[in-house]
């Protein structure tokens, strides 16, 4: 397996795996490498050093490799920025989710279009174990609106980030497991203005080896404790007026997916 040359790319797609799902794998590298006629794209593949014969020879030449340094995945996605090389912006995609054609140019479209913008997002269709259709998140204004008061709406393979912004507020912080999406959105919303579109631009997969999945109250544990870090400090005594009912209806939405999941 080789290593890209370092260049002038537009996009850095950091992709953190275990590399024990070799043929989500390909898909989700083969959905990226679809992107490359309309976006200059450089891939990099977060994968413990006894893993890297899990990629696919076809698709190997075509992305750089990063060791995990195993200490969580927010860990492996910092490993993974630490090899930026001139490009202007970031997104990080799960082995087992994909980008739809044309998602990444959407969303890079958005960026370059507003100087001020810092995250550019879109819709995202949460699949099951084979592919299948859960549900369709195009959550549009209403994400950005309700982050840091309610459920994160910005599905990680679908918010593309300005790197310039994110290495400004520190990268991802390596204590956090489950949230560190939400407390890198939420210092960003401090730094610009968050642009939307309701197209679908990808899909995540939401199945029982996902952590957020498989705890979901460790998951709001987590992300209560990031928004409330973030919160004002005269909002912090009514905090729970919002913050438990919001509890509630994550569940409920986690255990709707889950039994559409089962049923499927």
């Amino acid at each position: 397996m080789s290593t890209l040359a370092t260049g002038t790319s537009d996009i850095l797609v950091v992709l953190p795996t275990l590399g024990d799902r070799p043929e989500k794998l390909q898909r989700a590298l083969s959905s990226v490498d679809a992107q490359r006629p309309d976006v200059s794209v450089r891939v990099v593949v977060v994968i413990p050093e006894d893993k890297k014969d899990a990629l696919p020879d076809v698709l190997a030449d075509r992305v750089e490799i990063v060791t995990d340094p195993h200490r969580g995945m927010s860990a492996a996605i910092n490993a993974g920025l630490s090899a930026r090389a001139g490009e202007q912006f970031y997104i990080w995609l799960g082995d087992d989710d994909y980008y739809q054609q044309g998602g990444l140019a959407t969303l890079h479209n958005m960026l370059r279009a507003d100087d001020r913008a810092v995250v550019a997002y879109g819709g995202c269709d949460y699949i099951d174990d084979d592919g299948q259709l859960l549900w369709t998140s195009r959550a549009g204004s209403l994400a950005s609106l309700m982050i840091g008061k309610g459920p994160n709406l910005v599905p990680h393979p679908a918010a593309l980030m300005r790197l310039d912004a994110l290495e400004q507020v520190g990268g991802y912080d390596e204590s956090l497991s489950l949230a560190m999406d939400l407390d890198v959105l939420l210092k960003l919303k401090k730094r610009g203005r968050f642009v939307h579109t309701t197209r679908v631009v990808s899909a995540f997969g939401w199945h029982p080896d996902s952590l957020t999945v498989q705890d979901r109250t460790q998951s709001e544990r987590e992300a209560r404790m990031v928004k409330r870090r973030h919160l004002p400090a005269v909002l912090r005594g009514i905090e729970p007026l919002w913050e438990y009912p919001v509890a509630w209806a994550s569940r409920l939405a986690a255990h709707t997916l889950n039994r559409k999941r089962k049923q499927g």
